[in-house]
């Protein structure tokens, strides 16, 4: 495996994707058009485009073997973006501050995908994890978008310069990744894409334009540990624990989802 193909593969799909976008801006829905309503869940009305004004997230990429990452791809509608035998993990490490779906925290893991036998072009990403911290957020993103959301004993801290996002289960580490809270270089950049999915079966997909954060965090400088635990093992069949090929850090994003569709 090259290292330096492997990092290109994630860093030039974000790089490349990405626009400088003010918060303002983040809209994909025509000016006065009418929401979409959903349907409701709890008793909470669920409407499309849903628009998050405010999140902080960090997203890491990671260069990992193409095999294991289709071993954890779920069904045969979806193949993972491969290069010389290197697939693109994508870990995105989310702390919801202000979200129709709630306050809460969110580990996504997941590859850079595309619809079995789509156009090389085609690229968006499947999330094969996706632990939040929250019971609502949970069955709406499941019975939504088809999101694979589990409630999970999530947190994240910020002391002596450095944030870190870790996961438990029964007090016992299961994933912990810290940075430098590095400032941004910018204006946050953004990306239109879609994420992929599973609902009731069929495959789907989520369109979204979302924030990324121009904090350009240090590949060196970011220390994950892996403790026990299924999410734990999955990420060593990977190659984990190793320092990321690109990371990215930002806080006050934004983005928007719209209503997904069957593929």
């Amino acid at each position: 495996m090259s290292p330096g193909r492997s990092a290109s593969l994630g860093a030039t799909w974000f790089t490349g994707a990405v626009t400088d976008t003010a918060a303002s801006e983040i809209q994909t829905a025509e000016p006065g058009a009418a929401p979409v309503l959903w349907g409701e869940i709890q008793g909470r009305e669920i409407t499309f485009p849903m628009e998050v004004p405010d999140f902080d997230a960090a997203t890491f990429t990671f260069g990992v073997p193409a095999a294991a990452a289709a071993a954890l791809l779920p069904g045969d509608a979806f193949e993972v973006v491969e290069a010389d035998g290197v697939a693109t993990l994508v870990v995105a490490l989310c702390d919801y501050q202000d979200n129709p779906w709630g306050d809460y925290l969110e580990i996504n893991l997941g590859f850079l995908a595309r619809p079995t036998g789509a156009p090389a072009d085609v690229v968006g990403s499947f999330v094969y994890r996706m632990p939040v911290d929250q019971a609502f957020t949970c069955e709406a993103g499941n019975r939504v978008m088809g999101f694979p959301k589990t409630v999970e004993e999530l947190s994240v801290a910020t002391a002596d310069g450095r944030v870190t996002f870790a996961m438990h289960d029964a007090g016992e580490l299961v994933l912990s990744v810290s940075f430098p809270d590095v400032a941004p270089l910018g204006e946050p950049g953004t990306i239109e894409t879609g994420s992929y999915s599973y609902l009731d079966g069929v495959p789907h997909e989520t369109p979204l334009v979302m924030q990324l954060g121009t904090g350009l965090v240090d590949p060196s400088e970011v220390v994950v540990e892996l403790g026990t635990g299924p999410v734990a093992d999955e990420l060593r069949s990977l190659g984990l624990p190793k320092a990321p090929d690109f990371g990215t850090w930002g806080r006050g994003l934004a983005a928007t989802f719209q209503l997904g569709h069957p593929i």
